[in-house]
Protein backbone atom coordinates (compact mmCIF):
# COMPACT_ATOMS: atom_id res chain seq x y z
CA UNK A 1 0.00 0.00 0.00
CA UNK A 2 1.08 3.46 -0.54
CA UNK A 3 1.86 6.04 2.32
CA UNK A 4 1.03 9.26 1.95
CA UNK A 5 4.85 10.36 1.39
CA UNK A 6 5.38 7.34 -1.19
CA UNK A 7 7.35 7.68 -4.17
CA UNK A 8 6.44 5.86 -7.21
CA UNK A 9 9.44 4.62 -9.48
CA UNK A 10 8.06 4.02 -12.94
CA UNK A 11 9.81 1.88 -15.30
CA UNK A 12 8.55 1.04 -19.02
CA UNK A 13 11.31 -2.18 -19.09
CA UNK A 14 9.61 -2.64 -15.13
CA UNK A 15 5.60 -2.57 -16.49
CA UNK A 16 5.80 -3.58 -19.92
CA UNK A 17 8.87 -5.60 -21.22
CA UNK A 18 9.60 -3.55 -24.23
CA UNK A 19 10.82 -5.45 -27.45
CA UNK A 20 13.69 -2.99 -28.23
CA UNK A 21 16.49 -1.16 -26.70
CA UNK A 22 15.83 2.45 -25.16
CA UNK A 23 18.64 3.24 -28.01
CA UNK A 24 15.79 2.19 -30.50
CA UNK A 25 12.52 3.10 -28.90
CA UNK A 26 12.85 7.20 -27.34
CA UNK A 27 9.37 6.41 -25.84
CA UNK A 28 10.80 4.00 -23.19
CA UNK A 29 14.01 6.14 -23.41
CA UNK A 30 12.43 9.14 -22.44
CA UNK A 31 10.42 7.48 -18.68
CA UNK A 32 13.26 5.43 -17.81
CA UNK A 33 14.81 7.28 -14.55
CA UNK A 34 11.11 9.47 -14.13
CA UNK A 35 9.76 9.39 -11.12
CA UNK A 36 5.97 10.23 -9.75
CA UNK A 37 5.17 11.25 -6.31
CA UNK A 38 1.73 9.90 -4.55
CA UNK A 39 0.26 12.92 -3.55
CA UNK A 40 -2.66 12.96 -1.17
CA UNK A 41 -6.23 14.61 -2.70
CA UNK A 42 -7.88 15.47 0.27
CA UNK A 43 -11.02 16.60 -1.56
CA UNK A 44 -11.30 13.52 -4.14
CA UNK A 45 -10.92 10.99 -0.44
CA UNK A 46 -13.57 13.56 0.90
CA UNK A 47 -15.69 12.60 -2.24
CA UNK A 48 -15.41 8.65 -1.17
CA UNK A 49 -16.12 9.47 2.54
CA UNK A 50 -19.21 11.33 1.81
CA UNK A 51 -20.93 8.35 0.54
CA UNK A 52 -19.75 6.04 3.52
CA UNK A 53 -22.74 6.10 5.63
CA UNK A 54 -24.92 5.65 2.46
CA UNK A 55 -23.33 2.81 1.10
CA UNK A 56 -23.54 1.03 4.84
CA UNK A 57 -27.46 1.36 4.51
CA UNK A 58 -27.30 0.24 1.19
CA UNK A 59 -25.29 -3.02 2.39
CA UNK A 60 -27.67 -3.57 5.10
CA UNK A 61 -30.87 -2.90 2.88
CA UNK A 62 -29.33 -6.09 0.60
CA UNK A 63 -29.01 -8.01 3.30
CA UNK A 64 -32.06 -8.32 4.51
CA UNK A 65 -33.75 -8.08 0.63
CA UNK A 66 -31.36 -10.93 -0.33
CA UNK A 67 -33.75 -13.20 2.45
CA UNK A 68 -36.18 -15.65 1.54
CA UNK A 69 -39.34 -13.61 2.08
CA UNK A 70 -37.47 -10.72 2.66
CA UNK A 71 -37.58 -10.74 5.94
CA UNK A 72 -35.19 -11.79 9.15
CA UNK A 73 -34.94 -11.98 12.67
CA UNK A 74 -32.94 -9.22 13.73
CA UNK A 75 -30.78 -11.49 15.87
CA UNK A 76 -29.52 -13.12 12.74
CA UNK A 77 -28.41 -9.85 11.27
CA UNK A 78 -26.85 -9.05 14.25
CA UNK A 79 -25.19 -12.00 13.51
CA UNK A 80 -23.76 -11.01 9.82
CA UNK A 81 -22.48 -7.56 11.47
CA UNK A 82 -18.79 -8.12 10.30
CA UNK A 83 -19.75 -9.16 6.82
CA UNK A 84 -21.50 -6.09 6.43
CA UNK A 85 -18.94 -4.04 7.89
CA UNK A 86 -21.30 -2.44 10.41
CA UNK A 87 -19.25 -1.13 13.77
CA UNK A 88 -22.41 -0.69 15.99
CA UNK A 89 -25.42 -3.13 17.05
CA UNK A 90 -28.24 -4.05 14.81
CA UNK A 91 -30.66 -2.42 17.13
CA UNK A 92 -28.44 1.20 17.21
CA UNK A 93 -28.39 1.20 13.50
CA UNK A 94 -32.04 0.80 13.28
CA UNK A 95 -32.31 3.74 15.94
CA UNK A 96 -30.02 5.90 14.11
CA UNK A 97 -31.29 5.01 10.45
CA UNK A 98 -35.54 4.67 11.10
CA UNK A 99 -37.64 4.42 8.14
CA UNK A 100 -36.14 1.54 6.38
CA UNK A 101 -37.53 -1.37 8.35
CA UNK A 102 -40.43 -2.37 10.62
CA UNK A 103 -39.64 -4.49 13.63
CA UNK A 104 -42.15 -6.91 14.29
CA UNK A 105 -42.57 -10.35 15.97
CA UNK A 106 -43.23 -13.73 14.84
CA UNK A 107 -41.97 -17.33 15.46
CA UNK A 108 -38.85 -18.61 13.90
CA UNK A 109 -40.15 -22.03 14.22
CA UNK A 110 -43.71 -23.37 15.46
CA UNK A 111 -44.38 -23.81 19.33
CA UNK A 112 -40.98 -21.19 19.67
CA UNK A 113 -41.29 -18.04 21.62
CA UNK A 114 -42.17 -14.86 19.13
CA UNK A 115 -38.87 -12.71 18.20
CA UNK A 116 -38.21 -10.10 16.77
CA UNK A 117 -38.13 -9.99 12.72
CA UNK A 118 -37.25 -7.38 10.20
CA UNK A 119 -39.11 -6.50 7.03
CA UNK A 120 -39.34 -3.53 4.08
CA UNK A 121 -41.34 -0.76 5.63
CA UNK A 122 -43.45 1.44 3.31
CA UNK A 123 -41.02 3.78 2.49
CA UNK A 124 -38.39 1.22 1.61
CA UNK A 125 -41.23 -0.05 -0.69
CA UNK A 126 -41.73 2.40 -2.25
CA UNK A 127 -38.62 3.30 -2.98
CA UNK A 128 -38.10 -0.47 -5.05
CA UNK A 129 -40.61 0.93 -7.29
CA UNK A 130 -39.26 3.64 -8.13
CA UNK A 131 -35.90 1.64 -8.56
CA UNK A 132 -37.48 -0.07 -11.03
CA UNK A 133 -38.75 2.58 -12.87
CA UNK A 134 -35.81 3.97 -13.10
CA UNK A 135 -34.17 1.01 -14.28
CA UNK A 136 -36.92 0.87 -17.01
CA UNK A 137 -36.53 4.42 -18.13
CA UNK A 138 -32.68 4.07 -18.67
CA UNK A 139 -32.71 0.38 -20.28
CA UNK A 140 -31.08 1.79 -23.38
CA UNK A 141 -28.35 3.48 -21.51
CA UNK A 142 -28.01 0.20 -19.50
CA UNK A 143 -27.95 -2.06 -22.92
CA UNK A 144 -25.27 1.02 -24.53
CA UNK A 145 -22.92 0.20 -21.10
CA UNK A 146 -22.82 -3.85 -21.09
CA UNK A 147 -21.94 -3.46 -25.36
CA UNK A 148 -19.55 -1.26 -24.42
CA UNK A 149 -17.79 -2.80 -22.13
CA UNK A 150 -17.95 -6.10 -24.45
CA UNK A 151 -16.42 -4.11 -27.56
CA UNK A 152 -14.14 -3.38 -25.52
CA UNK A 153 -12.58 -6.94 -24.46
CA UNK A 154 -10.29 -8.98 -26.56
CA UNK A 155 -12.51 -11.16 -27.78
CA UNK A 156 -16.03 -9.18 -27.28
CA UNK A 157 -16.71 -11.74 -24.68
CA UNK A 158 -16.39 -11.06 -20.77
CA UNK A 159 -17.44 -14.10 -17.37
CA UNK A 160 -20.69 -13.59 -16.48
CA UNK A 161 -19.84 -14.27 -12.87
CA UNK A 162 -17.40 -10.81 -13.58
CA UNK A 163 -20.03 -8.63 -14.66
CA UNK A 164 -22.43 -9.78 -11.57
CA UNK A 165 -19.27 -8.86 -8.95
CA UNK A 166 -19.31 -5.33 -10.78
CA UNK A 167 -22.95 -4.68 -11.92
CA UNK A 168 -23.15 -1.97 -9.07
CA UNK A 169 -20.25 -0.16 -9.79
CA UNK A 170 -21.60 0.54 -13.22
CA UNK A 171 -25.59 0.78 -12.51
CA UNK A 172 -26.56 -2.83 -13.98
CA UNK A 173 -29.65 -4.36 -12.78
CA UNK A 174 -29.49 -7.00 -9.42
CA UNK A 175 -31.46 -8.98 -12.25
CA UNK A 176 -29.78 -8.09 -15.26
CA UNK A 177 -28.12 -11.14 -16.91
CA UNK A 178 -31.38 -13.33 -16.00
CA UNK A 179 -34.57 -10.71 -16.84
CA UNK A 180 -32.55 -7.79 -19.57
CA UNK A 181 -29.80 -9.84 -21.58
CA UNK A 182 -32.43 -12.15 -23.00
CA UNK A 183 -34.75 -9.17 -24.03
CA UNK A 184 -31.66 -8.09 -26.33
CA UNK A 185 -30.62 -11.05 -28.43
CA UNK A 186 -29.85 -9.35 -31.05
CA UNK A 187 -26.69 -7.79 -28.92
CA UNK A 188 -25.86 -10.57 -26.06
CA UNK A 189 -25.59 -14.22 -26.32
CA UNK A 190 -25.10 -15.80 -22.54
CA UNK A 191 -23.61 -18.87 -22.53
CA UNK A 192 -23.15 -21.32 -19.36
CA UNK A 193 -25.13 -20.70 -16.44
CA UNK A 194 -24.40 -17.86 -14.22
CA UNK A 195 -22.81 -18.60 -10.77
CA UNK A 196 -20.68 -21.81 -11.75
CA UNK A 197 -17.81 -19.90 -12.65
CA UNK A 198 -17.87 -20.81 -16.48
CA UNK A 199 -20.70 -18.54 -18.31
CA UNK A 200 -19.95 -15.87 -20.34
CA UNK A 201 -21.62 -13.23 -22.10
CA UNK A 202 -20.69 -12.49 -25.69
CA UNK A 203 -21.38 -9.76 -28.33
CA UNK A 204 -23.37 -10.73 -30.65
CA UNK A 205 -23.35 -7.71 -33.35
CA UNK A 206 -21.36 -4.42 -33.39
CA UNK A 207 -22.78 -1.11 -32.64
CA UNK A 208 -21.28 1.87 -34.08
CA UNK A 209 -22.84 4.02 -32.19
CA UNK A 210 -21.74 2.57 -29.19
CA UNK A 211 -18.05 2.55 -30.35
CA UNK A 212 -17.05 6.39 -29.73
CA UNK A 213 -15.49 6.86 -26.27
CA UNK A 214 -16.55 9.62 -23.79
CA UNK A 215 -13.25 11.68 -24.97
CA UNK A 216 -14.24 11.33 -28.84
CA UNK A 217 -17.98 12.33 -28.03
CA UNK A 218 -16.55 15.30 -26.56
CA UNK A 219 -14.48 16.33 -28.98
CA UNK A 220 -17.45 16.12 -31.77
CA UNK A 221 -19.47 18.18 -29.48
CA UNK A 222 -16.95 20.79 -29.35
CA UNK A 223 -16.11 20.83 -33.42
CA UNK A 224 -19.78 21.29 -33.31
CA UNK A 225 -20.09 24.29 -31.47
CA UNK A 226 -17.12 25.84 -32.67
CA UNK A 227 -17.16 24.61 -36.21
CA UNK A 228 -13.35 23.48 -35.66
CA UNK A 229 -12.07 20.00 -35.56
CA UNK A 230 -11.43 19.32 -32.46
CA UNK A 231 -8.92 16.17 -31.97
CA UNK A 232 -9.73 13.59 -29.53
CA UNK A 233 -7.42 13.64 -26.45
CA UNK A 234 -7.50 13.53 -22.53
CA UNK A 235 -7.96 16.30 -20.11
CA UNK A 236 -5.23 16.81 -17.98
CA UNK A 237 -6.40 18.32 -14.16
CA UNK A 238 -2.98 18.64 -11.80
CA UNK A 239 -4.32 19.45 -8.36
CA UNK A 240 -3.05 22.82 -6.76
CA UNK A 241 0.40 22.38 -5.40
CA UNK A 242 0.89 19.72 -7.40
CA UNK A 243 4.38 19.70 -9.07
CA UNK A 244 5.89 17.90 -11.81
CA UNK A 245 9.62 18.04 -12.49
CA UNK A 246 11.00 19.40 -16.22
CA UNK A 247 11.62 16.00 -17.29
CA UNK A 248 7.90 14.65 -16.68
CA UNK A 249 6.29 17.87 -17.85
CA UNK A 250 7.99 17.33 -21.13
CA UNK A 251 7.74 13.77 -21.01
CA UNK A 252 3.41 14.18 -20.52
CA UNK A 253 3.48 17.06 -23.49
CA UNK A 254 5.28 14.85 -25.81
CA UNK A 255 3.00 11.83 -25.11
CA UNK A 256 0.07 14.28 -24.97
CA UNK A 257 1.17 14.91 -28.83
CA UNK A 258 0.69 11.43 -29.84
CA UNK A 259 -2.70 10.06 -31.77
CA UNK A 260 -5.56 9.46 -29.57
CA UNK A 261 -6.07 5.20 -29.70
CA UNK A 262 -10.10 4.79 -29.07
CA UNK A 263 -10.30 1.78 -26.61
CA UNK A 264 -12.45 0.30 -29.01
CA UNK A 265 -9.76 -0.02 -32.10
CA UNK A 266 -8.26 -3.26 -32.48
CA UNK A 267 -5.09 -3.02 -31.08
CA UNK A 268 -3.76 -6.56 -31.96
CA UNK A 269 -0.81 -5.02 -33.97
CA UNK A 270 0.23 -3.22 -31.62
CA UNK A 271 3.59 -3.63 -29.55
CA UNK A 272 2.76 -3.95 -25.58
CA UNK A 273 5.68 -1.79 -24.96
CA UNK A 274 4.34 0.93 -27.12
CA UNK A 275 4.07 4.05 -26.49
CA UNK A 276 0.41 3.59 -28.49
CA UNK A 277 -0.24 1.06 -26.38
CA UNK A 278 0.29 3.14 -23.44
CA UNK A 279 -2.41 5.37 -25.20
CA UNK A 280 -4.92 2.95 -25.69
CA UNK A 281 -4.16 1.69 -22.11
CA UNK A 282 -4.94 4.90 -20.74
CA UNK A 283 -7.93 5.28 -23.09
CA UNK A 284 -9.50 1.95 -22.05
CA UNK A 285 -9.45 2.61 -18.18
CA UNK A 286 -10.79 6.22 -18.81
CA UNK A 287 -13.63 5.04 -20.60
CA UNK A 288 -14.72 2.35 -17.71
CA UNK A 289 -14.52 5.08 -15.06
CA UNK A 290 -16.58 7.11 -17.58
CA UNK A 291 -18.89 4.40 -17.79
CA UNK A 292 -19.32 4.06 -14.10
CA UNK A 293 -21.55 5.71 -11.89
CA UNK A 294 -19.44 7.05 -9.89
CA UNK A 295 -16.50 7.85 -12.26
CA UNK A 296 -14.28 5.81 -9.77
CA UNK A 297 -13.72 2.05 -9.39
CA UNK A 298 -11.42 0.15 -6.88
CA UNK A 299 -8.44 -0.98 -8.52
CA UNK A 300 -8.75 -4.59 -7.90
CA UNK A 301 -11.85 -4.86 -9.08
CA UNK A 302 -10.40 -3.70 -12.53
CA UNK A 303 -7.61 -6.07 -12.27
CA UNK A 304 -10.35 -8.60 -12.81
CA UNK A 305 -10.38 -7.61 -16.47
CA UNK A 306 -6.23 -6.83 -17.00
CA UNK A 307 -6.51 -10.27 -19.59
CA UNK A 308 -9.61 -9.43 -21.31
CA UNK A 309 -8.78 -5.55 -21.72
CA UNK A 310 -4.60 -6.13 -21.99
CA UNK A 311 -3.68 -4.38 -18.89
CA UNK A 312 -0.09 -5.19 -17.71
CA UNK A 313 0.60 -7.27 -14.33
CA UNK A 314 1.43 -3.30 -13.14
CA UNK A 315 -1.42 -1.45 -14.92
CA UNK A 316 -1.96 0.21 -11.51
CA UNK A 317 1.00 2.27 -12.11
CA UNK A 318 -0.97 4.29 -14.73
CA UNK A 319 -2.91 6.06 -12.20
CA UNK A 320 -0.02 7.37 -10.70
CA UNK A 321 1.81 8.02 -13.81
CA UNK A 322 -0.72 9.90 -15.28
CA UNK A 323 -1.72 12.02 -12.07
CA UNK A 324 -3.36 14.26 -14.34
CA UNK A 325 -6.52 12.44 -15.52
CA UNK A 326 -6.74 9.93 -12.99
CA UNK A 327 -6.53 10.10 -9.06
CA UNK A 328 -5.72 7.27 -6.76
CA UNK A 329 -7.23 7.56 -3.38
CA UNK A 330 -6.22 5.03 -0.67
CA UNK A 331 -9.18 5.88 1.88
CA UNK A 332 -10.55 3.04 3.73
CA UNK A 333 -7.66 0.91 2.68
CA UNK A 334 -8.98 -0.12 -1.13
CA UNK A 335 -6.74 1.58 -3.70
CA UNK A 336 -9.91 3.15 -6.03
CA UNK A 337 -9.14 4.83 -9.11
CA UNK A 338 -11.09 8.25 -9.82
CA UNK A 339 -11.75 10.61 -13.04
CA UNK A 340 -10.48 13.99 -11.89
CA UNK A 341 -12.31 15.71 -14.49
CA UNK A 342 -15.72 14.29 -13.83
CA UNK A 343 -15.15 16.31 -9.79
CA UNK A 344 -14.89 19.81 -8.61
CA UNK A 345 -13.39 19.62 -5.12
CA UNK A 346 -15.43 16.31 -3.68
CA UNK A 347 -18.43 16.63 -5.64
CA UNK A 348 -19.51 14.78 -9.07
CA UNK A 349 -20.17 17.04 -11.54
CA UNK A 350 -20.20 13.86 -14.43
CA UNK A 351 -23.36 12.48 -13.21
CA UNK A 352 -24.46 9.21 -14.54
CA UNK A 353 -28.67 9.11 -15.01
CA UNK A 354 -28.45 6.29 -12.82
CA UNK A 355 -27.79 8.31 -9.83
CA UNK A 356 -31.52 9.16 -9.29
CA UNK A 357 -32.10 6.20 -7.74
CA UNK A 358 -29.14 6.74 -5.18
CA UNK A 359 -31.00 10.31 -4.42
CA UNK A 360 -34.08 9.19 -4.14
CA UNK A 361 -32.09 6.51 -1.45
CA UNK A 362 -30.59 8.94 0.55
CA UNK A 363 -34.13 11.37 0.48
CA UNK A 364 -35.36 8.47 2.07
CA UNK A 365 -32.68 7.93 4.40
CA UNK A 366 -32.65 11.76 5.59
CA UNK A 367 -36.38 11.75 5.71
CA UNK A 368 -35.55 9.03 8.69
CA UNK A 369 -32.75 11.14 9.76
CA UNK A 370 -34.69 14.42 10.21
CA UNK A 371 -37.63 12.45 12.37
CA UNK A 372 -35.14 11.24 14.39
CA UNK A 373 -33.28 14.37 14.83
CA UNK A 374 -37.10 16.04 15.88
CA UNK A 375 -37.55 13.07 18.12
CA UNK A 376 -34.38 13.88 19.95
CA UNK A 377 -35.25 17.44 20.38
CA UNK A 378 -39.05 17.00 21.59
CA UNK A 379 -37.29 13.98 24.03
CA UNK A 380 -33.94 17.48 25.40
CA UNK A 381 -37.25 19.54 25.50
CA UNK A 382 -39.17 17.07 27.51
CA UNK A 383 -36.05 16.36 30.29
CA UNK A 384 -35.61 20.41 30.31
CA UNK A 385 -39.44 20.92 31.10
CA UNK A 386 -39.16 18.37 33.98
CA UNK A 387 -35.78 19.91 34.96
CA UNK A 388 -37.39 23.18 35.23
CA UNK A 389 -40.40 21.42 37.05
CA UNK A 390 -38.07 19.07 39.37
CA UNK A 391 -36.17 22.90 40.13
CA UNK A 392 -39.35 24.69 40.87
CA UNK A 393 -40.97 21.88 43.38
CA UNK A 394 -37.84 22.19 45.40
CA UNK A 395 -37.52 25.69 45.43
CA UNK A 396 -40.72 25.69 46.65
CA UNK A 397 -40.07 23.07 49.42
CA UNK A 398 -36.57 24.73 50.35
CA UNK A 399 -38.84 28.00 50.90
CA UNK A 400 -41.56 25.80 53.14
CA UNK A 401 -38.63 23.96 54.96
CA UNK A 402 -37.45 27.34 56.07
CA UNK A 403 -40.66 29.36 57.09
CA UNK A 404 -40.97 26.22 59.40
Amino acid sequence: MLSKTHTISFYFNHNLKPATTSHTNPFVKSISSLKVVWRKDRKLDQAIENDKRYKLCARVVREVLNEPGQVIPLRYLEKRRQRMRLTVKIKTFLARNPGLFDVYYDRIKPKTEPVRFLRMSEGLKEFLEYEKRIYLEHEPWIISKLCKLLMMSKDKVLCADKLVEVKRDFGFPNDFLVNLVPKYPQYFRLVGCPGEGQSFLELVSWNSEFAKSAIERRAEEESRLTGIRVRPNFNVKLPSGFFLRKEMREWVRDWMELDYVSPYEDVSRLDQASSEMEKRTVGVLHELLSLSTHKRVPVPTLGKFSDEYRFSNAFSNVFTRHSGIFYMSLKGGIETAMLREAYKDDKLMDRDPLLEIKGKFIELLEEGWRRRAEQLMLQREEVKKDMEMMAIKNGIDDRYAFDE
